[in-house]
């Protein structure tokens, strides 16, 4: 996803080079995942005879709330308290991380 919302439309052609130095995905599993985001409507394409141009459906900002979503049901029972304590009792924060913090909290009211 993160190759179609920095540069789109893509072949899968494009997209598979685009993955080649960062992952080690064989093209073949590139395509079968570009199909998949096909069928759960996360990207969409245009044929030009046998060439698929491929280009996303949904926002990366939407897409990162849903799957902080998904994670805070699955992982905290949707418990946002739960999620910011064990995140909190894990580290140390920093001064700086403190306040911004309690900028964020307060700015919620």
């Amino acid at each position: 996803m993160k190759v179609l919302w920095s540069t789109s439309p893509l072949t899968a052609g494009q997209v598979v080079k685009a993955l080649s130095t960062g992952t080690a995905w064989m093209p073949r599993t590139i395509k079968t995942f570009l199909g998949r985001l096909v069928r759960k409507g996360a990207i969409g394409f245009s044929a030009e005879g046998r060439t698929y141009s491929y280009f996303p459906l949904v926002s990366e900002a939407d897409c990162v709330r849903s799957e902080n979503e998904s994670f805070l049901n699955r992982v905290h029972g949707g418990e946002l308290s739960r999620l910011l304590a064990s995140f909190v009792e894990a580290r140390t924060l920093s001064p700086k991380e403190k306040e911004d913090l309690r900028r964020i909290l307060d700015g919620r009211k």
